[in-house]
């Protein structure tokens, strides 16, 4: 099932939904705990989508896939490296990634990002599935030369608009071996699947909850591919994943008060 969040134009608010091919129904309640499907009988075109959730917080697992670790001269990690980016950051599909004036070198990050369902603490890697809602498509929005330049990745990973997710929450969903890629200008600049990942899904909400409690609307950026990027203004970026569906965002210029 796809669950989504969409801005209804007719009542000009924000309402949690579900797609049926191509037609969207309202949903009453919340989709994590109890919830009842209305007939779904909007066009989808005819609706706005937003990020498929408003999550508390946003974790991130760097250098995930072997090649990208090698692509920036990193060791393979023994353990998950983990950071944070502020829910601020997120945006939707279709909605402009800004570039800020302080960096000179933004680049993309294609991903498959987990939500989760329930709380979650100290989770075994075998019944870490239990605690997953479903799954949605991240571009984990970098400004690489400032990570290098600091001691911590909160400026690099944390401006307005570095967290696209969307286009909505797929709940059936395997992410043992899907196909993962990301184009700018339909020039494929990122290719892979999941099963090249260092971590697994599993592994990753285990090693996260034995940290902090994850809790249901939580996202975890599960790490991306090699390939990365600069962005330039004019971009449009399209993450897709085999099973989920794209996410699609262009690249716009920062704009003063």
């Amino acid at each position: 099932m796809r669950f989504i969040r969409f801005y209804d134009r007719k009542e000009s608010i924000i309402k949690t939904g579900w797609i049926h091919d191509q037609w969207v129904g309202e949903i009453q309640g919340d989709m994590f705990t109890e919830y009842r499907r209305l007939e779904a009988k909007t066009p989808l075109e005819n609706v706005k989508l937003l990020a498929p959730v408003k999550p508390g917080k946003i974790v991130g697992i760097g250098w995930n896939y072997v090649d990208h670790a090698k692509e920036l001269d990193r060791p393979l990690p023994e353990v998950p490296t983990v950071f944070l980016k502020p829910p601020s950051a997120v945006i939707g599909s279709g909605d402009g990634i800004v570039l800020p004036p302080v960096s000179a070198q933004v680049e993309h990050e294609g991903e498959l990002a987990v939500v989760i369902g329930r709380l979650a603490k100290n989770v075994l890697p075998e019944t870490a599935k239990t605690y997953i809602f479903g799954y949605t498509i991240g571009n984990d929005i970098t400004a690489r030369d400032l990570q290098r330049k600091d001691d911590t990745w909160a400026r690099a990973k944390g401006f307005d608009t570095f967290c696209p997710l969307g286009p909505w929450i797929e709940t059936e969903f395997e992410p043992s071996d899907a196909m993962l890629s990301c184009s700018v200008n339909s020039s494929i600049r990122q290719m892979a699947s999941t099963r090249d990942m260092i971590f697994p899904v599993t592994s990753i909400i285990a090693y996260v909850s034995s940290i902090m409690t994850l809790e249901p609307g939580d996202v975890i950026l599960t790490g991306t591919p090699a390939g990365t990027s600069k962005l330039e203004i004019g971009n449009s970026i399209e993450v897709s994943i085999d099973g989920i569906g794209r996410l699609v965002n262009p690249v716009v210029s920062y704009q003063t008060e």
